[in-house]
């Protein structure tokens, strides 16, 4: 383990989505105690931590991320006792612990939001975002939901519109309010009292918006589209300079940032989908007195290569100052990497080679459950589809559904996630892959990644020390890193092609322990499709 107090810092966190990750009740719906028994397994990967996304009361339009009440459980996932128990085996088990949080709005079933809207004059009338219609009734501005349509959703009782960045039913919150983020802050206030050690921040850079409500200018033709959204979706049309990314914000996070340091070892990493990510996450990290972490959806979306992989990192390095970056490949809101980066590849030797370059590069890693196993995405038919934004955009875009299908345990019908029929169909090719199928494979993706992981931990200079990249051709991905006396050469190759390339530095010797083999002749590498090498620089 690294230093408790800096434990984030080129930390593996496992994001575990509850609804899919085992049913304990045999109701077809992942659960707290499901987790819970499964937290053995999730130590054995050799990840330092996990992170739950919501778990919190909802009426689960959103999947929980429409949240209804901050400060409980649903009663589908269990009771805040069952939260405690998790919360304590993984302490045990010398895991921390994050938890979403989805602050940036609500369910308009909260509290709050039913008492908003019901007039202009009561409490809580200014902690939503409401603005008048245009003189001939039409919606305050331009500014659209990622999940089609307007923002904006016109309520009767004050004859005004509200904001919504998503579902007509999450209306955004007013973070101009003080008394909105403060009570915000009191939420967050109540998890940290039970003892969690940090939060992953949904939607970080929406918090504020601009208060002219000024239109979002178009995406001129020809530029890129870099949110994370598919073209498909009108939303990537607009540069969104108004609605989201505003400069208050900063203020926000080092007011967040105070009430985490009174938490001594707890962390944030945030969630930043911006027309600019890199430089957003290098803006709301650096200093040491807002986030500690971010992430962004640069490798999270098609683009692989090792030339693309090459300019992300130095993009970043160009940006970052003191920044530090929190990498991801998968997650719960887009198509799994062995999918997304690998579909024309080796299905069993590229998950391994892509996670071997995930936890090299310099920054913390989230690893998204089922991604130790190499799952593929789960190609589920649309009569069984639940995702509201796959609904609006099908079916150019299927939706999330396909990466939020069930864990499979084994290879039983169900995967031994439930006895009953799951809430999404368990996808048959999972079944091949299973936990139990990899388990004792010692050439499965599963132990690959613990061996990757247990090498990881060897070397201080692999999860907190310089990066440096080198020039090892244009086919393969190659960079040093560098913590005290300590200097490592990785050099990765992502192709289904043997490459030989002249040694960029000298080294004086090869490591082992990582899994992956490779040949050094001299001042020469050759490197088999999909492996990588390790050296100890002169």
């Amino acid at each position: 383990m690294h230093d408790t107090k800096a434990w984030w810092r080129g930390g593996v966190i496992y994001q575990i989505y509850p609804r899919s990750f085992m049913d304990s009740r045999g109701d077809g719906v992942g659960d707290l105690r499901g987790i819970t028994e499964k937290l053995d397994y999730v130590a054995s990967l050799n990840v330092d931590g996990i992170w739950l996304s919501p778990f919190f009361t909802s009426p689960m339009l959103d999947f929980g991320y429409d949240i209804s009440d901050y400060c409980d459980v649903d009663p589908m996932f269990g009771t805040l006792d069952d939260f405690k128990t998790l919360l304590a085996q993984a302490h045990q088990l010398g895991l921390k612990v994050m938890i979403d949080q989805v602050i940036s709005h609500t369910s308009d079933q909260h509290p709050w939001f039913q008492e908003s809207r019901q007039s202009r004059t009561n409490p809580k009338a200014d902690w939503f975002v409401w603005a008048d219609p245009k003189p001939d009734g039409t919606p305050p501005n331009n500014w659209l939901s990622i999940f089609g349509g307007p923002a904006w959703t016109f309520e009767p009782r004050r004859k005004q519109y509200y904001m919504h960045n998503f579902l007509t039913s999450q209306p955004d919150i007013n973070f101009h309010h003080p008394e909105a983020r403060q009570a915000q802050l009191d939420n967050m206030r109540f998890w940290l009292d039970l003892g969690v050690d940090g939060f992953r921040l949904d939607t970080v850079n929406f918090y504020f918006h601009d208060a002219e409500l000024r239109d979002n200018p178009p995406v001129p033709k020809g530029e890129a589209k870099t949110l994370g959204a598919p073209d498909s979706n009108p939303y990537t049309w607009q540069r969104h300079v108004y609605d989201l990314s505003r400069p208050e914000n900063l203020d926000f996070l080092k007011d967040l940032r105070a009430l985490m340091d009174e938490y001594p070892g707890t962390t944030t990493v945030g969630e930043i989908g911006d027309d600019n990510p890199l430089a957003r996450m290098a803006e709301y990290t650096a200093g040491g007195d807002k986030l500690h972490m971010a992430y962004t959806f640069d490798l999270l979306n098609k683009p692989h290569s090792a030339a693309y992989l090459r300019e992300v990192i130095e993009r970043f390095q160009r940006l970052a100052g003191d920044a530090w970056p929190c990498w991801a490949t998968s997650n719960h809101d887009v198509e799994r990497s062995a999918s997304r980066w690998g579909a024309d590849e080796d299905p069993n030797a590229y998950p391994k080679i892509a996670l071997a370059m995930l936890l090299s590069l310099r920054g913390s890693v989230c690893l998204y459950q089922g991604e130790e196993l190499g799952l593929p995405e789960a190609d589920v038919p649309f009569e069984r589809i639940q995702d509201p934004y796959g609904k609006v955009l099908w079916p150019e875009f299927k939706g999330r559904d396909g990466c939020r299908t069930p864990m499979p345990w084994n290879d039983s019908e169900h995967g031994g996630f439930s006895s009953v029929e799951p809430w999404l169909p368990m996808e048959a090719s999972h079944r091949d892959l299973a936990v139990s199928r990899q388990q004792d494979d010692a050439n499965s993706t599963l132990n690959a990644l613990r061996n990757m992981l247990t090498f990881r931990r060897q070397h201080p200079a692999l999860f907190d020390g310089d990066l440096t990249l080198v020039d090892v051709g244009d086919d393969l991905l190659g960079f040093t890193r560098q913590h005290d006396e300590e200097t490592l050469l990785c050099v990765f190759n992502l192709t289904d092609e043997q490459h030989q390339v002249a040694l960029p530095v000298p080294v004086n010797s090869d490591l082992d322990g990582h899994g992956f083999t490779f040949q050094r002749d001299g001042d020469s590498l050759m490197l088999p499709a999909y492996q990588a090498a390790f050296m100890r620089v002169a």
